[in-house]
């Protein structure tokens, strides 16, 4: 849906461009204004760590798990239809926030909230591609776009923490509010209907999306199982057999399916997979690492929610002001050495939280720096490669596989860590006062959570690296 008379300018723009721009920063803003009230939530609902680790994955889970369904659906109903859709879902689930009093309904709102982000994201680059007909407007306009987006990841922590200083923490989450307002008032306004003309008709791949969802959940909830059964019951080892027969199914239904709703030959192309496997590996370390330094800033070292969010601002620095730093760098270094250099500073951010982040906060804070350096980068380049990787009718399936991989791995992150806490610590880990056992066991626990990320994201940057490495270099980077 290309518009009749496209704007000769972003100023022309601004109304699109501000909703475009909104629906992003929802995306990036969610989790990351939430973690740090993450020990307040589990106080306030009296919620165990299991629950806890699902107020924030469940969202993960069905935001990764649906988004190439609704992709595929949107590129047959309309993408700004979809889009206005899943923002009204957006507001109507946050508002039900402050009406929760137990984990599991605010774990059910965050499911809703999951769905609404799979509404809008697979078409916000789609809408912004196509509201300009000058490449260099759209470049633009994605940099705009994607640095709101940035800045609410990077702000979020730290604006929770002085939030949770005078604020509950439902406030965290009604914010998303005025947010969907925005976007759904600058879609509404500045883009046009889409073309009926323009929507394709090919079937729905229906148990494809079926399959696709159930492995991703199944595979989370397996663990969890492990640890609250224990290895002795029935529960975990079906639920885990039931992950490999749904995960085979859903490879040979993709393989013979005449309209499959991921192509397997696509996603096995070499730019395709290793830009993927970039984006998995910086998906596992935002959340494991910002899951693991909350709760060991308040709970384990007794910070306030206000001086966790100080403690956070590395990491608000690095986002920020390392956007001047990316073009240069992929000028000098090219995409794919940009890609793997980056996505290798994380794997090392991962590794010096995991053997040294106990011993002190300078420690943390370097971690968090090398963290957000290498996501910085891989941000831009990793879904350029992506996209370059694909063919030009495959740009809208190839930004609904980037965020998909991002937050299938950021809810595996999660998931991760808080069973692999769930296992280590014993009683609650949300009590105001720890024995001196189970601080040990806390300080263990992070320990080998942050080995297993740092060991899982260097293997996927280690295979996207071989993956790519007879690869023709591409010759122009694109702007950050």
């Amino acid at each position: 849906m290309i518009i009749a008379h496209s704007p000769g300018s972003l100023r022309q723009a601004w109304v699109a461009l501000a909703g475009l721009s909104a629906v992003f920063l929802f995306e990036m803003l969610d989790n990351s204004i939430l973690n740090v009230a993450l020990p307040t939530i589990g106080r306030d609902l009296q919620a165990s760590t299991t629950q806890l680790q699902w107020v924030t994955g469940g969202y993960g889970v069905v935001f990764g798990g649906l988004m190439l369904v609704f992709g595929a659906l949107a590129d047959r109903s309309g993408r700004r239809r979809m889009m206005l859709i899943g923002l009204v879902l957006l507001a109507v689930a946050s508002l039900a926030t402050a009406f929760v009093s137990s984990a599991n309904q605010l774990i059910a709102v965050r499911v809703a909230m999951g769905i609404a982000a799979a509404m809008t994201t697979p078409g916000s680059m789609a809408l912004a591609f196509r509201l300009f007909a000058d490449d260099g407007l759209r470049v633009r306009a994605f940099t705009v776009i994607s640095t709101v987006g940035m800045a609410g990841l990077a702000v979020g922590p730290t604006a929770g923490g002085f939030v949770l200083s005078f604020a509950p923490w439902q406030v965290l989450l009604l914010i998303n509010v005025p947010i969907a307002a925005l976007a759904f008032i600058g879609i509404r306004t500045g883009i046009a209907a889409d073309d009926p003309a323009e929507l394709h008709r090919d079937p729905v791949d229906i148990g494809g999306a079926i399959l696709g969802t159930a492995t991703i959940v199944l595979a989370l909830v397996a663990p969890t199982f492990f640890v609250e059964q224990g290895a002795g019951a029935w529960q975990p080892w079906v639920t885990t057999a039931a992950v490999v027969l749904a995960a085979v199914l859903f490879v040979l239904r993709e393989r013979t399916a005449k309209f499959p709703l991921l192509d397997l030959k696509l996603v096995a192309r070499p730019l395709v997979a290793s830009g993927l496997a970039y984006k998995a590996a910086s998906g596992l370390a935002v959340a494991g690492l910002g899951y693991m330094v909350t709760l060991q800033l308040q709970l384990d070292w007794g910070w306030s929610p206000a001086l966790t969010a100080i403690g956070m601002l590395p990491q608000v620095v690095v986002l920020l002001a390392g956007g001047a730093l990316v073009t240069p760098f992929v000028k000098r270094d090219g995409l794919e050495n940009s890609a793997w250099m980056s996505s290798a500073l994380v794997v090392v951010g991962l590794a010096v939280y995991a053997t040294l982040g106990r011993l002190g906060y300078g420690w943390v804070a370097l971690a968090l720096v090398l963290v957000s350096a290498g996501i910085r980068v891989v941000g831009v380049v990793a879904g350029t490669n992506v996209m370059r990787g694909l063919p030009e009718n495959r740009s809208t399936i190839g930004a609904a596989l980037v965020d998909t991989s991002s937050q299938i791995t950021t809810g595996i992150g999660i998931a991760a860590t808080g069973t692999i806490l769930a296992a280590m610590f014993t009683g609650s880990i949300a009590t105001a006062h720890w024995t001196p056992h189970q601080t040990s066991q806390f300080e263990a626990a992070i320990t080998v959570a942050g080995l297993a990320l740092t060991i899982t994201a260097g293997a996927l940057v280690s295979w996207a690296y071989l993956r790519t490495r007879h690869t023709a270099p591409i010759a122009e980077p694109v702007a950050a």
